[in-house]
This record gives C-alpha cells, structure tokens and sequence, in this order.
C-alpha cells in the first residue's frame, strides 16, 4: 500500500511530518546531476518521500533510481533541512513539515534514464547552473556553492 495515499486516507489535507531524502550526485568532472521536473517545471535535485520500512539511505538511493536510473554508491550526509520556513501546500491541499535529508555521492552505476517525474536530467559545472532552480533546492546548492561546514543542520 501506498504510504502517502494511506496516511493521507486517516488526516485529509492536515499538516503532517514527512521525510524526504535525495541527494547531490557528481560525476566524474564534479558536475551535478538535476533533473528538470514536471511538477513546478524547475530543476531540482533528485529525491522524494521516505516510504515505511525504509530507512533514509534506502530512499535516498531508491529516488535517485527511480528517477534517474543511476545506482548510488558511496554516499556521505550533506545536510538536514526543516522547520518552519519549510512547510508547504500542495495544490490539493495537502500540507507537509518535511524534514530534508540530502547526501553527497561521487560513485554511481547505470546510465541516465529520466521518468515521468522529469522533463530532462542532466549534469551542470557548478558555476554554469540552470537560473530557474526549484526554490527549496536552491538554498541546498548555495550552502554547497558556500563551502558551509558539512553535515549542515537548518
């Protein structure tokens, strides 16, 4: 069962705690990999909700996966983000405190494959970077951008 879709059978639109976790993947000449999605027509770092019985890493891996076909290796904690300034609508009405887990992986398998989540994938230099980034994404890359001390809590 789908856990989203049965959590949001019990609370309706209600605020409700979720975990997302994605991550900043390199290739070998340090770009980074985003993905043009089709929900805010931005581009965003791969990643999306933890499912039950998984643990971060898992969802970390099994998003990138799904939405990029690459198989993360290796993978170190970037950074957690929440709070209130974090908390979002949907436009069905459903409401999230999320609570952003994102890590930093150099060594993946597979090739490039996008889903139905994605318009386009592709790796960019860090300083030649799409202007429209998904704006919850967009802090995530300045703190990397800014050589912040890393794992980064905010």
């Amino acid at each position: 069962m789908d856990y989203i879709k049965h959590l949001r059978s019990m609370v309706g639109h209600e605020k409700v705690i979720m975990v997302v976790a994605g991550a900043m993947v390199f290739d070998d000449r340090n770009r980074l990999l985003l993905q043009l999605r089709t929900d805010s027509e931005s581009w965003g770092l791969p990643g999306g909700f933890m499912d039950l019985n998984e643990s971060v890493q898992e969802a970390a891996r099994r998003e990138v996966f799904e939405e990029t076909g690459l198989t993360l290796k290796d993978m170190e904690l970037f950074g957690i983000y929440s709070g209130p300034d974090k908390h979002k609508q949907f436009a069905n009405g459903d409401q999230v405190s999320p609570v952003q887990i994102l890590f930093r992986c150099h060594k993946y398998e597979g090739v490039l494959k996008k889903d139905n989540e994605s318009h386009d994938i592709a790796f960019f230099h860090l300083n030649e970077l799409p202007e429209n980034l998904f704006q919850e994404h967009r802090i995530m890359i300045n703190d990397l951008l800014q050589h912040k001390e890393q794992p980064i809590i905010g």
